[in-house]
């Protein structure tokens, strides 16, 4: 059966790729076969008259992913906004979900692993009536929710955490990930705060611009065995 996930964050810019491309690099080490997804990158800068999306090539070196960049990322924009305003701004067609959905069911099928990176949050809109919710609920995807490490990111763990409960959407943890180096009272007492303040699962914590703890790995595999459905309560 193949494993789920869904890469998300609590904000732009808090290591959803590096995250993505540590996790997929590990698990292709493994001998897993990973299938990566992209579904709308935005901020993509033009290259011989085509968008390049820069963090889709990334995650698709990084695991080794047999499929076209055209499936892992169907939806490139050049305005660096969420992908329904991109859409709009640029005047573009905005991305189709049931394409979405389709291109992951072939992706699906080729791998033991298919991690899905979304673009900022749970509550960014695809479009504007479907957004990164929808699509882990659509999809059965298992939630990995990224926290930069810095002041104000309780309120918005704890956020994100409620807004998945209530879509009734499957969380396998959160990484906490030094995403500045800042070395503050609130970047060192995060991690026990959220753990009193939550009973969703700590998948660990990265220190800037260091390698993903091989620990992270181990407990993504394990929480993310068909077994283990935790949904937040």
């Amino acid at each position: 059966m193949t494993t789920r996930l869904l890469i998300t964050g609590t904000d732009t810019g808090v290591g959803k790729t590096m995250v993505g491309c540590a996790l997929g690099f590990a698990m292709k080490v493994r001998g897993l076969r990973v299938g990566i997804m992209k579904p709308a990158e935005t901020g993509c800068a033009s290259q011989g008259g085509e968008l390049q999306p820069a963090d889709a090539i990334t995650l698709r070196a990084s695991a080794s992913a047999i499929h076209p960049l055209e499936m892992i990322c169907p939806y490139r924009y050049p305005s660096p906004l969420a992908p329904a305003a991109a859409a709009q701004a640029d005047r573009m067609p905005p991305p189709d979900p049931d394409r979405i959905i389709s291109l992951f069911r072939n992706i699906e099928a080729d791998s033991d692993v298919v991690m899905v990176e979304g673009a900022g949050g749970l509550a960014v809109p695809l479009t504007w009536n479907f957004n990164y919710a929808d699509l882990a609920a659509a999809l059965d995807l298992k939630l990995i929710l990224v926290v930069a490490n810095r002041l104000g990111c309780l309120n918005i763990a704890m956020l994100t955490l409620d807004y998945a409960r209530r879509r009734n959407l499957q969380v396998a943890g959160y990484i906490l990930n030094d995403a500045e180096a800042v070395d503050s009272a609130a970047a060192r007492t995060n991690a026990a705060s959220l753990r009193r303040m939550t009973g969703v699962a700590a998948l660990g914590e990265v220190r800037f611009k260091q390698p993903l703890p091989l620990d992270i790995v181990s407990r993504v595999l394990a929480i993310c065995s068909p077994q283990s459905d935790q949904r937040v309560s």
